[in-house]
């Protein structure tokens, strides 16, 4: 077992601060106190080699409980064993076997040439000199960049930086890799190497790997299991793919029509979620698709007609939503 979490919280204090100088004298005699419950008794395991998504609207709690299994927050209350150490205890042991990636925060410096960054970790993680060129050499083919690592890094794009980024991150080989917006701010063929550079990183190297991402693109393409939280709590760990299963009652049917038809004639078959002039996608219920679709073929124009269901994201987006714990399908 790479992480155990169990019951795990953390809280935040902090003080309100109203308007006018009046307020601000007030405050220097009396602050009223506040709580924020970033994460609330939140539990689960990961194994190893596994690839699990950690999603989330903002302000759910994702970064927060990355940052506690790293090792740089300590918690309210709650335990954590991650590769067999407690990480806020942060031993040396523990630091050496995993890696933390957060898309907004860079940690090569912006005027050097990324390989000395890189050679500054070689000489933090104490690694001989065999095993950090085999490592860097890997690891810059794999994502195209061998040529790049004698420019200042902030003469990189944004898609190049991210990976000496990664690179600076994996260089120690790392067991475990917490990824926090990996790929925010790239573009679509960046996101599409990343992604399979981390495809084939977790197939060859075993590695573990807990992603955070607003891309549901990432999610789908790399993680099979998603733990969910919201508004701190979790509400959903189990198969990416069984969310609507689980979640979701609705399906939707899409037709393609011979000749346009109102939308108050549609309405009768379903809530329209899109129209125009020949293409139609209604929202049924799942226990009725059979009876609605029948109907929609006796009384519709039809030229094509399709039945599918609820997108992943709008199925999450549902979970976003419910604010009671559920290990239904976990």
């Amino acid at each position: 077992m790479v992480i155990k979490v169990n019951r795990l919280s953390k809280s935040f204090e902090y003080y309100k601060k109203e308007l006018g100088l009046r307020n601000s004298i007030r405050n220097l005699f009396y602050r009223e106190k506040l709580i924020k419950e970033a994460v609330r008794e939140i539990s689960f395991e990961i194994e190893e080699g596994e690839m699990v998504g950690f999603l989330g609207p903002n302000g759910a709690g994702k970064t927060t409980t990355l940052k506690m299994l790293s090792g740089i927050l300590h918690p309210t209350s709650g335990q954590a064993q991650v590769l067999g150490f407690t990480p806020w205890e942060r031993k040396k042991a523990f630091k050496m076997q995993f890696a933390i990636v957060m898309g907004q925060k860079n940690q090569l410096w912006w005027d050097l040439p990324a390989n000395e960054s890189l050679y500054l970790n070689k000489c933090i993680y104490e690694l001989d000199d065999r095993q950090y060129q085999e490592t860097l050499g890997e690891l810059t083919e794999l994502l195209d960049v061998k040529d790049l690592l004698n420019v200042q890094v902030r003469r990189l794009s944004l898609g190049e930086r991210m990976k000496m980024e990664l690179i600076a991150a994996l260089i120690h080989r790392p067991r475990l890799i917490f990824l926090d917006e990996p790929t925010i701010g790239l573009d679509i063929l960046s996101q599409m190497k990343i992604r399979e550079f981390f495809r084939y990183y977790n197939l060859e190297k075993k590695a573990t790997v807990v992603l955070t991402s607003h891309y549901m693109q990432d999610i789908e393409g790399l993680c099979k299991r998603v733990i969910i939280i919201n508004e701190g709590q979790l509400v959903y760990d189990g198969d990416l793919h069984r969310v609507n299963d689980a979640f979701a009652h609705t399906k939707l049917i899409k037709l393609q029509l011979a000749v346009p038809v109102r939308v108050d004639e549609l309405e009768a078959f379903g809530r329209v979620k899109s129209h125009d002039a020949f293409t139609v996608t209604l929202e049924v219920p799942r226990a009725e698709v059979k009876e609605r679709s029948k109907a929609i073929l006796d009384h519709l124009p039809v030229s094509d007609f399709n039945i599918e269901d609820i997108p992943v994201e709008e199925g999450i987006a549902q979970l976003y939503r419910r604010r009671e714990v559920n290990h239904a399908l976990a």
